[in-house]
Order: structure tokens, then sequence, then C-alpha cells
């Protein structure tokens, strides 16, 4: 019975491990190859002219967000089933803060579609004309941007208090929690200069290598070491 206990967890971890490779293959893919070749800043013709002009690419970059949204759903259930163990309570509420973010995220995706919505001229939009719908669809954009970095609000929750069941755990190296609850700490500073010191983003930006790196070496570490199974009692 422990064997198949042992081998169940074991397949957990390598299935959590290759959502996360998802997540963050996906997640950087739509962000940075799609919208970021795409959105030029400041310039609402240049952006509906690229998005126009690459209407496959940015429905491609929409897929991915959603691959990358039901994959989070997923690993939130896995991560809660991992560390149950550790602390239940804890461990729910990781999960609970990880499933508001991919809610968050989920409809933040319609700010996106909406974009395609204007694009493709839809006959209720005949009372506006072109720079109306170009500065739409420049605002829609933005306030998917807003939106994601709210969501990051509740994931920084929810890595923080991953870091810490990590961290007392015995499955897992206490520097990949460390991690994670550095990563944490990125994401909120990160989300709240962008809502309440829009003028400091810049400096902040840099700082994201380290959710990058911190939550790539937990994925790793999940694909390839996969976990103990020797756990403390559930407190």
């Amino acid at each position: 019975m422990t064997g198949q206990i042992s081998t169940a967890l074991l397949l957990h971890a390598r299935v959590a491990g290759f959502l996360y490779l998802v997540i963050i293959v996906f997640g950087i893919f739509s962000e940075v190859y799609v919208r970021a070749n795409l959105v030029v800043h400041g310039d609402a013709v240049a952006t509906a002219e690229n998005i126009l002009a690459s209407k496959s690419l940015f429905k491609i970059g929409f897929l991915a967000d959603s691959i990358m949204l039901l994959s989070d759903v997923a690993i939130a259930i896995l991560f809660y089933v991992l560390l149950k163990p550790v602390n239940k309570t804890l461990s729910l509420m990781a999960c609970a803060f990880r499933l508001t973010q991919a809610a968050v995220l989920g409809v933040n995706l319609i700010f996106l579609y909406a974009v395609l919505l204007l694009l493709n001229g839809d006959s209720s939009l005949s009372l506006f004309d072109g720079a109306q719908i170009n500065g739409l669809v420049m605002l829609l954009l933005n306030m998917h941007s807003y939106g994601y970095d709210l969501g990051l609000l509740f994931f920084a929750v929810s890595n923080f208090i991953l870091g810490y069941l990590i961290i007392s755990s015995t499955r897992f190296p206490a520097v990949l929690g460390y991690g994670l609850q550095a990563a944490a700490v990125v994401y909120l500073i990160g989300s709240l200069t962008r809502f309440i010191l829009p003028a400091y983003v810049s400096m902040v930006e840099p700082f994201y290598i380290v959710p990058l790196l911190a939550e790539l070496s937990f994925c790793l570490w999940l694909l390839v070491k996969g976990i103990k199974c020797e756990e403390k009692l559930v407190r």
C-alpha cells in the first residue's frame, strides 16, 4: 500500500512539473513573443495595424493564455495534494489563492478577445470612427495588463504560502521554498507598484528574473527528482 501511495505521489509531482513547464513556456510565449511584438506602447495606430496584420498570431497568444490558465487550475489541486500532509489548512489556502488568480486572469482574457471584435468591425461599432476604435483597442490592452497584475496579487500570496509549506516539508529542498517566497515578494511589489506608483514600474521590472529562476528551478526539480514520500504528521 505504501508503495502504491509513493508511486501516486511521484506521478502527481511529475505531472505538476510538466504543467508548471507548460505555464512558464506558454506564459512567456504569449507575453514576450506575441504581445511584446504587436503592441506599440503610446501608438494606437501602429498597434492596431500590427494586430490586423497578425491576427493568427494574436489568436495563438489567446490560446496559449487559455492553456496556461487551465494548467494553473490543475496544478493548484496537485500542489494541495502534495503538501496537504505538511499543513492541510495552509495547503488549502495556497490552492484557493491560486485558483482565484486563475479566475481573475480567465475573466481578464475577455479584454483580449474584445480587441479582435473591435478590429473585425462588428456592426455594433458603426458609430465609432477609426481613431476611436484604435483608442479603445489600446484601452482594452491596457486593462488586460492591469488585470494580469491584479491576478498576480493573489498568485503572490499563494506562492508565499507554498514556499512556507516547502520549507516546512521534508519532500523538497528548503531552498526551493525560499525561492518561491522571494518570487512572491517580487510579484507583490511589482503589481502594487503598477497600481500605486506606476512611474516606478521600470525600476521593478529587472527583479522579475527572480520569479523566473525560482519557478523554473521548482519546475525542473518536480520533473527530474519528483518528491520524497516521507512526511511529518498533518497539523
